[in-house]
This record gives C-alpha cells, sequence and structure tokens, in this order.
C-alpha cells in the first residue's frame, strides 16, 4: 500500500493518498490540486475514487476539479444532497482499490451525512486497519455537533447521533486499528484538537475524554459545551462543497491597482505581511492577516463571502498565495492588488513595543486600556494583569466597551492575532494603538505578573 497523509497547517487539514497496484484513492482533498495529481504521477497510479468523509465546512474542497482531471468517482455517504453525480455509499458497503479493501460505516453525528473508511491492506495481513474518521473522532476530541443547524437538526440530536457512532461502529474496532482524522489542533471543527496528526483506536480510548465511559445525556452535554463560535463562511462552504465549485484555474485574475485606486478602493483592503512589516508602514484602515499564521481562517472568519477584496504584499508571489488560499475558504473575491513597494500615498503605522514596555505604560488603568485578543478558554489559563478579554472573532462586535480615546495595547499568545485586532481598531479610528510583540508568551517568559480567571480550568485551546 501506498499510503501519504498531506496536513495544511494553515486550516489544520489532513487529506490522504492511498494507492496500490495501478490504482489510488483520495480521501477529504483539498481544493488545490495538484500535489494529489503529482503523488498518482510519481506512483504511476489512476486516481480512481476522491472520497469524501462529509460535507466540509472549513474550507472549500477540489474534489470536482480532481474528478475532471482524472476521470475518478466522488464518494460520499448515503445522506449527502449533491448537486453533481456522486457514488453515494452506505454502511458496510466496499470498494477496491487494487489490493486495498475500502469499508465504509455511516457515522453521523458532526454531520447527517459523515461517513468512516475502514482501510484493509490485503496483501499484508497482519498491518493494522487504517481508519479515517473525518470529522467523527479526532485525536484528543470528536467532532463539534452544533455546526449543521441549517440542516434541520438541533445540536443534542446531532450530539445523540455521535454518541451512537462512536460506540456502535468505532469502539468496537481493536486497539491496533489506526486513527487518520481530518483535522489537528487550530481546526475550529472540535473544541480540545490534539497536535498529534494520527494516532490508535488503543490510545484513544485511553485518552480521548469523549471516548469515556458515560450516558449519552452525559456525552451530549460534555460535547456541547463550550464550543467557540463558527465563522459565518461555514455554513456557505458547506453548501459549496454539495454543491460544486469552479476551478482555481477558472478564476477571475486581480488586476494591478495603483495608489489612487487602492486608496479609494471599496471593499476590504488585506495586507498578507507580517505583523512587523505592517506596523513599520501600511496603508490607511487595511486589514492585517499576514500569511505566517492561520491566514485561511482568519480571513474566513472576519470577511463576509462577497465582499470585494484588494491584496496588499511585498512580491508577486504572496499575492498568489494570499489569492489561492482565500479561495480555499470560498472567498474569490480578490479584485486587485498592490506590492507596498509601488504605493506612492502616506503610510500609517502601528507601533510594536515589548512587554516590559507595556507592562509599564499599563499600569494606569484610567488612563490606558490593555485588550488580550484570544480565545476565552486561553484567556482564563492565566494572562496579563490590567487586560480585558475580547476575543479576535468578536471584537468588532464588542469594540463599544473601548474607549478610541484611550490608548489601546492589544496582546495576544505571540503577536500574530494582535497586530490583526491593531489594524481593526485603526478602522474603527482608535487614536493611539500599540501591538505587545512576544505575546503572552513574551510575557511570561519575562516572569511578568499574571493572574488566572476565577474557577478557570480549561487550558489552551
Amino acid at each position: 500500500m501506498q499510503f501519504k497523509q498531506f496536513y495544511l497547517g494553515c486550516l489544520a487539514h489532513a487529506s490522504y493518498y492511498l494507492g496500490s497496484q495501478n490504482e489510488a484513492a483520495i480521501i477529504d482533498p483539498q481544493r488545490d490540486i495538484e500535489q494529489y495529481l503529482d503523488e498518482a504521477k510519481a506512483n504511476n497510479q489512476q486516481i480512481k475514487y476522491i472520497i469524501e468523509t462529509h460535507s466540509h465546512a472549513d474550507f472549500v474542497s477540489g474534489h470536482l476539479e480532481l474528478a475532471k482531471k482524472t476521470g475518478a468517482e466522488i464518494v460520499y455517504g448515503a445522506r449527502a444532497n449533491t448537486a453533481f453525480p456522486t457514488h453515494k455509499v452506505k454502511d458496510g458497503d466496499t470498494l477496491v482499490v487494487g489490493k486495498i479493501n475500502l469499508k465504509f460505516l455511516e457515522t453521523p453525528g458532526h454531520t447527517p451525512e459523515g461517513i468512516t473508511i475502514l482501510a484493509e491492506d490485503t496483501e499484508a495481513k497482519d498491518a493494522p486497519v487504517k481508519m479515517f474518521t473525518g470529522d467523527t473522532l479526532f485525536i484528543g476530541d470528536v467532532g463539534r455537533p452544533d455546526l449543521v443547524g441549517s440542516k434541520g437538526f438541533t445540536a443534542e440530536e446531532m450530539g445523540g447521533m455521535l454518541y451512537d457512532s462512536l460506540r456502535e461502529k468505532i469502539l468496537p474496532l481493536s486497539d491496533e486499528t489506526e486513527v487518520y482524522p481530518a483535522h489537528g489542533a487550530g481546526s475550529l471543527c472540535g473544541k480540545s484538537l490534539s497536535k498529534e496528526t494520527w494516532s490508535t483506536l488503543g490510545e484513544q480510548r485511553k485518552n480521548n475524554y469523549a471516548l469515556k465511559e458515560m450516558t449519552k445525556e452525559e456525552f451530549i452535554k460534555i460535547v456541547a459545551a463550550d464550543q467557540p463560535e463558527a465563522p459565518a463562511y461555514f455554513a456557505q462552504s458547506a453548501a459549496q462543497n454539495l454543491s460544486g465549485s469552479v476551478s482555481l484555474e477558472d478564476l477571475p485574475k486581480p488586476q494591478p491597482l495603483s495608489t489612487e485606486a487602492i486608496e479609494n478602493f471599496d471593499g476590504i483592503v488585506l495586507d498578507v505581511r507580517t505583523g512587523a512589516e505592517f506596523g513599520a508602514a501600511h496603508i490607511p484602515n487595511a486589514i492585517n492577516i499576514g500569511l505566517g499564521g492561520q491566514f485561511a481562517t482568519w480571513a474566513g472568519t472576519l470577511i463576509s463571502i462577497g465582499t470585494p477584496i484588494a491584496v496588499v504584499a511585498d512580491t508577486d508571489e504572496q499575492i498568489n498565495e494570499a489569492v489561492m488560499r482565500l479561495a480555499r475558504v470560498g472567498i474569490e473575491t480578490v479584485k486587485g492588488f498592490i506590492l507596498m513597494k509601488d504605493f506612492a500615498g502616506d503610510a500609517k503605522i502601528i507601533e510594536q513595543i515589548s512587554v516590559e514596555q507595556a507592562k509599564e505604560a499599563t499600569a494606569d488603568v484610567e488612563k490606558t486600556q490593555f485588550v488580550d485578543v484570544r480565545n476565552v478558554a486561553e484567556y482564563a489559563s492565566g494572562h496579563a494583569v490590567n487586560t480585558v478579554n475580547l476575543p479576535l472573532n468578536t471584537l468588532s462586535r464588542e469594540i463599544d466597551r473601548l474607549d478610541p480615546e484611550k490608548p489601546t495595547y492589544v496582546l495576544c499568545a505571540g503577536g500574530y492575532r494582535s497586530s490583526l485586532g491593531t489594524s481593526i481598531l485603526e478602522n474603527a479610528n482608535f487614536q493611539k494603538i500599540y501591538n505587545v510583540t512576544g505575546g503572552t508568551k513574551a510575557w511570561t517568559d519575562a516572569n511578568l505578573e499574571t493572574e488566572v480567571s476565577a474557577g478557570a480550568t480549561c487550558g489552551n485551546s
């Protein structure tokens, strides 16, 4: 068996290649598909099946383009309502790829149509079965049950389905079964995913809170609680995956913009450079989402689908990367771009300061405000003194809690999200804004005073 995991850190997304003899299957492909074509070519194999474990909400899949280029069948669970030809599989169905038997289990709970795939290499009888769980079972967590309300199911109903799927379909399998999920730490499809990208079912039995002995009612309460807010783009991405997407190469190409055009752009000016580069000089009222972090997730969270976008970067390569990564989450409206060196207008700055400077400056809470934009669980587990927690995904909605006339210092875990936060505050006409470099990690490394929220028992997420 040829086997490869493709892990896309930007979206914490794992896709898979399975090959045997002259055939191959792709599981949960990302939107840009060249790597799968390259892998098949390297193995001298033809892609026979493109299998989706469910209708993904956090990214747009490249299944249609991959099928068009390879002639492969697209495979979904029997309950998937697709608008294109699909090979529907139900509980117990099998497909064959060379000497690999693929057995399908219907495992609803994260979505109604969710499936789990058991891959057995018939040429290696002693090899453990590889189990591809999609968003049903993660390493250290399970899929959240609250993302399909528009389909007529409550989180409680989906949680009940998930409980049954795990206990009736997955837990009866052997401890040696290898577990390969669709996501790792950083994904919003769960709340406490591990950084590990695979495990065994035996290890998950021991360490995954959701697989412990409990009643269905207890399980539903636990998995539905404390879930992060789902970005607005999730519902649209899920729908797009069922209706189908155009090929990346067929999307309109963004056009170069002049200084005057970028200054008068009717939409969002998106600066994809680092926080330090953005802080040193940027186009007024640009939003900074750097390519170095979870760019696509934050773009999908903060930019409404359909909004015209102009990208600011240092190189043409960064422009192309930004366009592609935006398309991965269904944002296909990049109208133009400009390289920062070509901008001839008056640039703005966001001062970058150290944690020691921030500690001194924010000692007087009457004259300053110190904002921590990490999520609630991160903040609760430990934060700098004198800070107020306004999570980045809700900052724009809660901005009235802040005084735009006061000097405002912004902090996150390491500096990436805080730079984005400063750009949001600049757009809201805050007068003096500072990005605290190094974030909470630098704060604690400097042994500066921290505190824990009352009753906090959770760790970072």
